[in-house]
């Protein structure tokens, strides 16, 4: 939430078991107050796939299991992750035992573009798991316009 930004009072009514169940939630997850829980639940759901944008800019993970055994499945996850490079920030892949593997792929882009790619992947012969996580939406750029830079400076360290 901005700084600047002005807090707004509202009230909410719910049952007195349910509220109970709320706070001991916020008490296991170190929540100060209610406020700043709801604030959470509500930052949560504007995110869910239904509420974003299919040409808003987002950020987010589309992670995946799948059987490496597959016949030629890594070398067409390979071929689809290079023809949605410009979109693919880094990945991580896990191997779970002698048949799975997991891979967690770090996207940002056009919510149309990710979630195109996700059900690439999902339907593919051998992967079991394909989900799409928005974690992230560029609401100063919601036609995607100038996505590909950043606007910020940062510096790498490099070796002497």
């Amino acid at each position: 939430m901005n700084d600047k930004e002005a807090l707004v009072r509202f009230g909410i009514s719910m049952p007195q078991s349910l509220i109970e169940q709320f706070d001991a939630m916020l008490v296991s997850q170190g929540y100060d107050n209610r406020s700043e829980a709801v604030r959470d639940l509500v930052r949560r759901a504007l995110l869910a796939p239904g509420h974003i944008q299919t040409e808003q800019m987002a950020a987010g993970t589309i992670v995946l299991v799948y059987d490496h055994h597959v016949s030629d499945l890594p070398m067409v996850l390979t071929d689809l992750q290079h023809q949605y490079h410009q979109e693919i920030n880094s990945t991580l892949h896990i191997h779970l035992n002698q048949h799975q593997c997991l891979e967690v792929i770090v996207v940002r882009g056009i919510v149309s573009r990710l979630r195109d790619l996700q059900q690439r992947i999902q339907v593919l012969k051998g992967v079991g798991y394909a989900e799409l996580s928005v974690t992230h939406v560029d609401e100063t750029d919601p036609a995607g316009h100038g996505h590909h830079h950043h606007d910020h400076d940062h510096h790498h360290n490099e070796l002497e």
